[in-house]
């Protein structure tokens, strides 16, 4: 009886702190600032909302999976710059069609991906620094190719961010559809359960006889890919390609993981709640612009948010670890 009791014990807390517990932090920051801002609950605020978390939800997709096996990629916002800058140009100064355009986009941020995979598993070089390296990079390249001029596309891509299905916005739909692709492939495949066990142990998995290398790779690749997506819809929305686009995105997109809960050590984390930090955050600045907190507020209130998330997660893991042994 005291078995089964503790396996109910141990599968609750789980499912209470990773999925209730985020979607009551945000139901909390709601009430808040709908009782703060006299204009916060319109569906012009949510609509806005909406627009401005595709982008940088696609990119915490990618880089849930990187702190999963213990990496880090901080070139995303550089990546993102190039790649839109490349599906300027691929628009406006050669004429490609749009699929092409995108193709091209699309195949840039894996090549950038690709390359950070290559060389930390080629030369066994802390992500930090390589990634470091790849933000200085692919930002110059992107104001090489654009010689530092914003490509004002217009019509081209416009339509990707125009469209809507249901009165929800192509994008937004596109985003989501990739979270819960990415929480299926994280959970439910044999190559998420390889991840995690290499952030947990990369030694052990090296010595159950898996090759770790291929799926760090494949993990890097996926990153610039998924960057490369967002990259499309961050330039549609705007209808246009800056080379200084992204600048801080890989902050952002690393405090919305680290706030759902995914662990900077690799090992744990999930691509839902990564979603959940993403709307956390965007709630967080939209609410406080709404009741006129100035910008260095919200950085200051922001960072607390992020550093408390830390804090938490790290005693909720130690609750866990007990909670298993007891």
């Amino acid at each position: 009886m005291r078995k089964i009791n503790n396996k109910v014990f141990l599968n609750l807390p789980t499912f209470v702190t990773d999925y209730i517990g985020m979607a009551l932090a945000l139901v909390l920051l709601l009430v808040i600032f709908g009782l703060s801002a006299q204009n916060f609950f319109t569906l012009t605020t949510f609509k806005t909302i909406a627009n401005q978390i595709p982008d940088i939800t696609i990119v915490a997709v990618g880089m849930t999976f990187v702190l999963i096996i213990a990496g880090i990629d901080l070139s995303v916002g550089s990546v993102m710059a190039l790649a839109s800058a490349v599906l300027g140009l691929s628009l406006v100064k050669f004429n490609f069609p749009l699929p092409a355009a995108i193709a091209v986009c699309l195949v840039v941020g894996i090549l950038c991906g690709t390359a950070n995979g290559l060389v930390i598993i080629r030369w066994k070089l802390p992500a930090f620094i390589v990634t470091l390296g790849m933000l200085e990079i692919a930002r110059g390249a992107a104001y090489l190719v654009t010689d530092s001029r914003t490509i004002y596309i217009g019509g081209p891509v416009e339509v990707i961010a125009e469209a809507s299905i249901l009165g929800l916005s192509l994008p937004f739909i596109i985003a989501v559809a990739i979270v819960v692709a990415g929480q299926l492939l994280l959970s439910r495949t044999v190559f998420g359960r390889y991840l995690i066990a290499i952030g947990t142990n990369e030694e052990a998995v090296r010595l159950s006889g898996i090759d770790p290398r291929g799926l760090k790779l494949a993990v890097f690749a996926l990153c610039g890919f998924l960057t490369s997506i967002a990259a499309v819809i961050h330039t549609a929305r705007l209808s246009s390609a800056n080379p200084n686009t992204g600048y801080g995105l890989e902050l952002q997109a690393i405090a919305a993981v680290v706030i759902g809960g995914t662990s900077l050590m690799g090992g744990r984390g999930s691509v839902v709640s990564s979603f959940f930090g993403v709307l956390i955050i965007a709630v967080l600045g939209t609410g406080l612009a709404q009741i006129g907190a100035q910008e260095s507020t919200k950085r200051l209130i922001t960072g607390c948010v992020i550093v408390a998330a830390v804090i938490l997660d790290h005693y909720r893991h130690r609750i866990r670890n007990h909670q298993k042994k007891a």
